[in-house]
């Protein structure tokens, strides 16, 4: 039976059309979070599963990690996450450092999923994390690096918006409906999924839940609240203003004024993992034909602790690299990728073309300049068809008029300027390459 030649179902090859994408992505990336002071991480691919017991929602260690026995008994998984892995090694250094840890990565990730739009079974993902942020600053600053990155797309506030939430209020208001830790977190787990589930199922699952006296009222009245205010409003009604004043305080005089636009109160997100403690977001996008999360993130007060550590506040996002590019396919923000980038295609019409002009090539390469030689004698009427193919911005022309003077053509594509150098005279030649 022959080899099938397609991916693992979920995963993806990236032929060089796609890779460019991808790689435009990355470097977007990498200099949004180093213009914040970032540092660059990376850890392991597998880890033991204990670490995701300890503080990852059950449907992830239940139905969608990558597990098994390996060769000593050890039972692991293909990491499907990054924060527990950076919240192990934040734990070994914390110490030592000084704070805030400012870290990011874009690890490979594998979860078992059904695969579908904006999610598959493998994905890259742009993590952020902060560690020993004093106050909320840390989860301000956040929230500022993720509209930051997508700003530099050329997106603004009509593509996305950022849906906030604090995990410390839900808490206060959860205490005035449920009766017990057990009844919280199944409140938890029906606020997450309200907008996902027709109103008569979400009353019905309510419905079965034992709540104090006006529980499932004041629940509701929660679920409608549609801004900052109306929070406020709700939280002074149960006698919990000072919580209210704290949110309020974070949302008005940490978040800069042109980023206050971006942000909406939405009383459902809540995230779905549970090692969340405080402030929770996830960004949105406007687009009609993609209305849904591209990015999520949240504060987590403990997560050290599992490692027998004192606390230490952190705060992080990750952005898959899948959804980020259905959001910047959907609204345009991608630009032409589909050639490669290339300064000069070095072609000959004479033989012995290829010997002649190889220093010259490696030259060039040396002072940064991207040179495609082509390999053998290309026909005149060729060259430019070629020369877009390869992306390039300029070309050199060398038949036998040019190697009896020693000299080679070299010619802007998009100015249509033609000058002649001499072949050993690389020094004009990057020159003219880089007017």
């Amino acid at each position: 039976m022959a080899l099938s030649k397609k991916p693992y179902k979920g995963t993806r090859d990236f032929l060089p059309d796609d890779k460019r994408i991808q790689d435009y992505l990355f470097d977007k990336m990498h200099k949004a979070a180093q213009l914040f002071g970032y540092e660059h991480y990376d850890g392991p691919l597998l880890e033991e599963v204990e670490l995701y017991k300890a503080k990852s929602g059950e449907e992830l260690i239940n139905d969608q990690i990558y597990s098994f026995k390996d060769r000593g008994d050890r039972f692991v998984a293909i990491r499907p996450e990054m924060t527990p892995t950076v919240a192990r090694m934040v734990a070994k250094i914390h110490k030592e450092v000084a704070k805030p840890i400012r870290w990011y990565s874009i690890p490979n990730l594998l979860r078992y999923e059904r695969p579908q739009r904006g999610r598959l079974r493998e994905h890259w993902q742009f993590n952020c994390d902060v560690f020993g942020g004093p106050g909320r600053l840390g989860e301000a600053e956040i929230i500022q690096l993720i509209i930051f990155f997508l700003e530099s797309f050329g997106a603004n506030e009509d593509h996305f918006e950022v849906l906030v939430n604090d995990r410390t209020i839900v808490d206060t208001i959860f205490a005035e409906i449920s009766p017990d830790e057990k009844t919280t977190y199944k409140l938890y787990k029906l606020v997450d999924k309200s907008k996902k589930i027709p109103k008569e199922a979400l009353e019905r699952e309510l419905n079965e839940l034992t709540l104090k006296d006006n529980g499932s009222e004041l629940f509701q009245e929660y679920l409608n609240l549609t801004s900052f205010d109306d929070l406020k409003n709700l939280l002074t009604k149960i006698g919990k203003s000072e919580v209210a004043e704290d949110f309020h305080q974070f949302v008005t005089e940490t978040i800069p004024q042109d980023k206050l636009i971006y942000l909406q109160y939405d009383p459902t997100i809540v995230r779905g993992l549970d090692y969340y403690t405080g402030i929770v977001f996830e960004v949105f996008d406007k687009h009609p034909d993609n209305r849904r999360a591209i990015c999520g993130g949240g504060a987590y007060a403990n997560l050290l602790q599992i490692f027998n550590e004192s606390p230490l506040g952190g705060v992080g996002f990750g952005l898959g690299d899948v959804t980020l590019q259905d959001f910047l396919t959907s609204h345009n923000l991608l630009p032409d990728l589909s050639k490669p980038n290339n300064d000069l295609l070095i072609t000959f019409q004479t033989e012995q073309g290829l010997k002649d002009l190889s220093q010259l090539a490696n030259e060039l390469r040396k002072k940064g300049i991207k040179t495609v030689t082509n390999l053998e004698e290309l026909k005149f009427k060729k060259v430019f068809a070629l020369a877009d193919k390869k992306g390039a911005s300029f070309v050199t022309l060398y038949g036998d008029d040019e190697k009896a003077k020693g000299e080679v053509s070299l010619k802007n594509l998009k100015t249509k300027e033609q000058e002649n150098f001499k072949i050993s005279d690389s020094e004009a030649i990057f020159t003219f390459l880089n007017q």
